[in-house]
């Protein structure tokens, strides 16, 4: 795909080197994630896709700063994943939408801007900005379980962009939705990025949601968690679900279908 500006080109956001993640347990060593090398550049919506067990969840999470790897190198923004964590140069969009439900939309929204200190003009107009980004508006006054799922997450999508973030980290969004939701909010997230340029790191099993989104798709295989292969796709950020059923989709598909069986993803 095209670089939107010279910026996505020259800009990296993520830096990656060599780095390892190994946990103790009470049954020995657990190697999470081995030699990662990975660079990130502005503006590019990275896919990492894998079987369960491959480290995908783990990569985010160091990322986020919500992990410490135990060998290498990683460096967000130009800064540490707690530099910039403190700094809340990212946001992050869990599996579960995770909305309180004694709060309304608006103020599940809002509650990060309150931790922040901001005055309630600066929260009202950035609730009202983001809601809106997620086709939202109206709903303000909602609590959670008025919601569908797929409405939960928008939601919880909005309060990650609340914070004004320049990353967007996304833990399998929408794995627990019905297709045709999923093939709904997959259009809408593709719109978002479009409209706000944001550099989004996204995690999913699926092989057609990582090429439909993506602008390059990391190929992760298991035991321990290594990047198999790195694919670009030359897609227009502009596509919809039709683009699905094109002959470059299928290409682009099938080289990530032939990168995870190389990775033995799919043994037992």
């Amino acid at each position: 795909m095209a670089a939107s500006s010279s910026l996505s080109k020259e800009q990296s956001v993520i830096n990656i080197n060599d780095l390892s993640l190994t946990f103790k347990t009470n049954d020995g060593l657990v190697h999470a994630l081995s030699n990662i090398d990975l660079t990130i550049n502005s503006g590019e919506f990275v896919s990492l896709i894998g079987p369960s067990g491959c480290g995908k969840t783990t990569l985010l999470r160091v990322i986020a700063d919500l992990e410490t790897p135990t060998g290498g190198s990683i460096l967000v923004n130009a800064m540490s994943p707690h530099e910039a964590r403190m700094k809340r140069a990212y946001g992050y969009v869990f599996q579960a939408a995770a909305l309180y439900p004694w709060r309304t939309i608006a103020r599940n929204v809002g509650l990060p801007l309150e931790i922040m200190g901001l005055d309630k003009e600066e929260c009202q107009k950035r609730i009202s900005h983001n809601l809106a980004l997620v086709n939202l508006e109206g709903f303000e006054k909602k609590f959670p379980w008025q919601l569908s799922g797929g409405m939960q997450q928008r939601a919880s999508i909005a309060r990650a962009l609340a914070v004004e973030p320049e990353l967007l980290l996304m833990d399998e969004p929408f794995g627990a939705l019905d297709e045709i939701v999923r093939d709904h909010l997959n259009e809408q997230l593709l719109r978002l990025w479009d409209k706000t340029n944001k550099t989004v790191v996204f995690v999913t099993h699926s092989i057609p949601e990582a090429v439909f989104l993506s602008s390059k798709i990391v190929v992760m295989s298991p035991r321990p968690g290594r990047i198999h292969s790195i694919i670009e796709s030359n897609l227009p950020k502009d596509r919809t679900l039709d683009i699905r059923e094109t002959q470059e989709f299928l290409n682009i598909a099938h080289e990530v279908r032939e990168g995870l069986r190389e990775g033995h993803s799919y043994e037992d």
